[in-house]
């Protein structure tokens, strides 16, 4: 049986023989003996406290004061990432005469970011399967942030596109990692409702991002000259945009630790019991309670997986083959048919979710002559003809309503979610998304528009909250992260078909890509009848 040194290596049984033997050699018998005898005491010591598993340690470290300051720190880095995503759209009715940009030019810049989190998504996902959570968290809110707000400063339309595009890396890099770092944390029985109230700080990041929107791009205080650069209050708003995902990474840096499960699998099993200490700690405070003595079931194939991550791949195909491994595994065995379920729902609820909500202030900024969102798109509309300046408040007052109307179905998740499940949850929200798009179309007064759109935001928050959850739980640790950073590159693919088709399509005949977007979440809601149960199941 091996054992584990000091440094939480892996010795073999085998090296030890040899070192007796070889001081037995060298006459110094006795002391070799009591060495050896005190190693077996420490062992029959080790062997007597209970060994548990992962799910069990969790449950004895106790569920309190720990998750619910994880849940601010990771709700944290969730609203950072939706501050930045969604921030974007409010940028349109205004940055477009800065940048002289066309439909076809805001359809690229919405679609930046999508295409940096396409290639952050598994790139940063694949490292935290390796390299550890928190670490690749650090790193990609430092992008995010870095880049966003770099991008204030960009005067020029292919700067700030590219500026965008790696802020998206970092972007994609967060959104997979941290909920796979949270539920790593959690209880079974508590999972579901934990993962979907972290999922609604994603609400929060959308208010903040409406709000703040809302506060500063109409102000004409916020507008002043940088030397040559005019620096307009949309400026102003892309560098605020940016403090969130600074600060998180902050937080994670100083204070955040290692995911326990993480540390298992990797076979540090003394840097688990320290971050299972930690929690109890804080769990148990007040309570008189002491810590149990135990040990974990870890993996005992650590040094396989150490020399996997250090040794450096000489060649570009090397490092690829390596990386595709987990593609190959979730595309293979009983992983097959949920893979390919959830990679047609992530495609579906972001080309439908993402192609219609990055659109939503263009689209009643379009609006305010009264009529539904199509009224005014007439063949040959041009939407250069309308003046961007003085900025139109009542644009982000609608938009800071609709990102509001997140709020009930952030409360209706976690209060059913671990009842009903992910699964009907998830197909039934898709397939309500899809009518309340469909009846955008059809309506014909502005304040009708206004009301279906806050109730898509509603329902297909429901969605994304419930996506969370199935998607954490389908996949074993080992492919959890790359799981959710394939999924959600494939999702960026669809995030940017949406609004390329949208930017495309907006001025020649808006009801096609409105109509596609319904279509699409009907698509998606049906699939997901396909899915496998996983209500309160244990973390593989």
């Amino acid at each position: 049986m091996p054992t584990v040194n000091s440094t939480g290596d892996e010795e073999p049984l085998l090296s030890g023989k040899r070192q007796l033997y070889n001081e037995a050699d060298s006459n110094d018998e006795g002391e070799t003996l009591f060495e050896r005898s005190t190693s077996n005491e420490r062992n029959a010591d080790e062997d007597a406290r209970p060994r548990l598993t992962y799910e069990e340690a969790i449950e004895a470290a106790g569920f309190g004061s720990f998750q619910w300051l994880l849940l601010l720190v990771c709700g944290w880095a969730n609203a950072s990432d939706a501050v930045e995503i969604v921030g974007v759209s409010f940028l349109l009715p205004t940055a477009r005469c800065d940048l002289l940009l066309s439909s076809s030019d805001m359809g690229l810049l919405t679609a930046s970011i999508f295409l940096g989190m396409m290639v952050g998504g598994y790139m940063w996902g694949y490292m935290a399967d390796r390299r550890g959570r928190s670490r690749v968290l650090v790193v990609s809110l430092t992008v995010n942030g870095l880049f966003g707000g770099l991008a204030s400063a960009a005067p020029w339309f292919w700067l700030f596109l590219l500026l965008r595009f790696i802020s998206g890396v970092g972007v994609g890099g967060s959104i997979p990692v941290i909920f796979s770092y949270f539920s790593e944390f959690m209880p079974r029985l508590r999972r579901g409702a934990m993962i979907s109230a972290l999922a609604t700080f994603w609400m929060a990041g959308n208010i903040l991002a409406a709000g703040l929107a809302w506060l500063v791009i109409p102000r004409s205080w916020a507008h002043f000259s940088l030397g040559p650069l005019d620096f307009q209050s949309w400026r102003v708003f892309v560098v605020l945009c940016s403090i969130p995902s600074i600060t998180s990474a902050l937080i994670f840096k100083l204070f955040m630790p290692e995911s326990p499960k993480f540390l298992m699998e990797a076979g540090r099993e003394r840097e688990a019991i320290h971050v299972f200490r930690q929690m109890f700690r804080l769990n148990m405070r007040g309570k008189g309670a002491s810590f149990p003595d135990f040990s974990l079931h870890v993996n005992m194939k650590q040094r396989e997986h150490k020399t996997e991550i250090r040794q450096p791949c000489g060649r570009l195909a090397a490092i690829l083959k390596q990386g595709l491994i987990p593609v190959r595994q979730m595309f293979d065995g009983n992983l097959k048919s949920r893979s390919i379920v959830l990679l047609v729902i992530f495609y579906c609820i972001s080309f439908g979710y993402y192609g219609l909500w990055m659109w939503f202030p263009e689209l009643f900024a379009r609006m305010e002559a009264g009529g539904s969102p199509c009224a005014n798109m007439s063949a040959g509309y041009e939407q250069r003809n309308r003046s961007c300046y003085p900025v139109n408040t009542v644009v982000y007052e609608e938009g800071f309503f609709i990102a509001a109307a997140n709020l009930p179905g952030n409360i209706f998740t976690i209060l059913v979610i671990d009842n009903v499940g992910g699964k009907l949850l998830l197909s039934c929200s898709l397939l309500m998304s899809s009518l309340s798009v469909f009846l955008i179309f059809v309506v014909q007064t502005k304040t009708q528009s206004l009301v279906l759109s806050c109730l898509f935001s509603g329902v297909s928050v429901i969605t994304w909250n419930a996506l969370d959850v199935v998607g954490t739980e389908l996949y074993p640790t080992q492919l959890r992260s790359s799981a959710l950073g394939f999924f959600t590159g494939a999702g960026r693919v669809a995030a940017i078909t949406g609004n390329v088709a949208f930017g495309n399509l907006v001025d020649s005949d808006c009801a096609v890509p409105v109509l596609l977007v319904s279509v699409v979440l009907l698509a998606g809601g049906m699939a997901a009848f396909f899915l496998p149960r996983s209500k309160q199941t244990e973390l593989a």
